[in-house]
């Protein structure tokens, strides 16, 4: 049985599959100097939308904040990560998230958070 792409591997534009394909070409790289996850943070709120650097980390479970590799110089996949940050999520409330790259799978994952206002309206007569 051969695996065929996704539908939404096959949707990807073509700027976000050439990010993709650079990414996951770096993972030789990055697994011989002992990186195990790659991931870029994103945050966002009042219609405003920070991408934090690149970030190396060396641990079995990927966990924001947690066990950055200090040393380690992959900046210039910055670009390229940025690339894949979903498309407004800066907007309303702002979302936040990540975008990760797992090494060992060769897989990358964005994982968005949007937030919500929310209101109740109550009205009577007295």
């Amino acid at each position: 049985m051969e695996n065929k792409p996704s539908n939404l591997e096959q949707a990807l534009p073509r700027e976000q599959a050439a990010a993709k394909a650079a990414i996951l070409a770096e993972c030789e790289r990055l697994a011989e100097v002992g990186i195990t996850f790659v991931a870029v943070h994103l945050d966002g709120s009042g219609d405003e939308g920070v991408n934090e650097d690149i970030k190396c980390y060396a641990t079995d479970d990927y966990a924001y904040e947690e066990s950055e590799v200090q040393n380690a110089d992959f900046s210039y996949l910055q670009e390229h990560f940025e690339t894949l940050v979903p498309y407004g999520y800066e907007n309303g409330c702002g979302g936040f998230g990540d975008v990760i790259l797992n090494v060992k799978t060769r897989k990358i994952t964005v994982e968005r958070n949007d937030r919500f206002e929310d209101c109740t309206t109550s009205n009577y007569e007295v």
